[in-house]
Order: C-alpha cells, then structure tokens, then sequence
C-alpha cells in the first residue's frame, strides 16, 4: 500500500538528511514560514514527502543565491503559477465542453445554405 506524499512520518533528522541540510536549518526554515511539518501530540515535528521536496527547492533557491526573504516570494509567486494553471485547465475544459453542447444542439437545426455569387459587368458611365 502506498501512503500519501502530504503522510508525514519523518523525524526531523532524517528530513534533514533527506534535504541536504542541517536539522537546525530545518528549525529556522520553520520559524520564517517557509515549511510547516506536522507535529505529534508530544510536539515532535513528523516531515512528509511533499515536505521534503519543499525543502530541496528551498535548498535550490538559497544555493542559487536567494536570501530568505527571495525564497518566501518565489515560492509564493509558484504557488499563484499552480493554481492560475489549473484555473485555466478548468475553462479550457468548461470551454470546450460548451462549445461541444452548442455544436450538438445545433447540429440538426443548421441547413445548409448554397449560395451563388453573379458579377454583374455592366456598361460604364462616362462623365
């Protein structure tokens, strides 16, 4: 059976070894907002999956020169990213599902229509 990547079940020791990082970076990571681990009900923090990818991304982020600050807003700005991309799958689909209803209600209403275009040439007036 597999667990979800948000089931947390990673002491902070072996998160951080995960992460690449020191656990009192984990603790500092905490503290400024950027990473919020569950906790048992004795207060130990339980890391998850999803957690560690956060903290391997924020570990990309102030390896490529980011202060603390940087990370929080870039990875403000990439959550916005996700939910206006999915924002946007959903009205392409919303779209394309109401272009199909019209196109099927319409399909039996529309006839045909030929048409013939006639140039008419004649005689030019003189002034």
């Amino acid at each position: 059976m597999s667990r979800s990547p948000n089931h947390a079940v990673y002491i902070i020791s072996v998160a951080a070894e995960l992460a690449g990082v020191h656990p009192q970076t984990l603790r500092i990571y905490e503290r400024k907002g950027l990473v919020d681990p569950a906790r048992t009900q004795g207060g130990s923090r339980r890391y998850s999956d999803a957690d560690i990818d956060l903290l391997k991304r924020i570990q990309d982020l102030t390896n490529a020169g980011l202060n603390l600050a940087g990370v929080e807003r870039v990875l403000e700005l990439e959550a916005e990213v996700r939910g206006l991309r999915a924002e946007l799958d959903r009205t392409r689909e919303a779209a394309h599902e109401a272009v199909e209803e019209v196109e099927r209600r319409n399909r039996y209403e529309l006839v045909p229509v030929h048409q013939s275009v006639v140039l008419f040439e004649g005689k030019r007036r003189r002034r």
